[in-house]
């Protein structure tokens, strides 16, 4: 879906540069010469480089919708983790550096959503890590 550049948001995923990046930090700047834009910082999604980019408001960027699926993640082996469908029962390997640091606490039988775009893995979000934490928030 194409948006505006000054409509994209921390957390939107864009395509960009033959890529898919997620938009970490935004901010609207107005120079007392030319058009306004906005100053968005970037992260790729395939190996966690970062980016600065303007985009004015004119230009057309392409949001893309992650689709997720809920999976248990199973094993690791090697450099790859295994994880589990719930509904398809179907298992799909990813490599552990496309999850970087959260592969360390990664534990058998643990529940995870994997984001993808056109069947290929990009995010996952650990459910109990996640469950954790706002326990903790809502004990202070």
């Amino acid at each position: 879906m194409k948006v505006n550049g000054n409509t994209i948001k921390p957390g939107n995923v864009i395509e960009h540069k033959s890529g898919l990046w997620i938009a970490v930090k935004t901010s609207h700047v107005k120079p007392g010469k030319g058009g306004a834009f906005a100053q968005i910082e970037l992260r790729n999604l395939k190996d966690g480089t970062k980016l600065n980019e303007r985009f004015r408001s004119s230009e057309n960027i392409e949001r893309v919708i992650l689709e997720e699926s809920s999976f248990i993640f199973l094993y690791k082996e090697d450099e790859n983790l295994i994880f589990m469908n719930n509904q398809t029962f179907e298992q799909v390997n990813i490599n552990e550096k496309m999850i970087g640091d959260q592969s360390a606490f990664l534990q058998d039988g643990m529940n995870v959503i994997i984001n993808s775009y056109m069947m290929n893995p990009y995010l996952l979000i650990c459910l109990t890590l996640v469950l954790k934490k706002l326990l903790k928030l809502m004990r202070l």
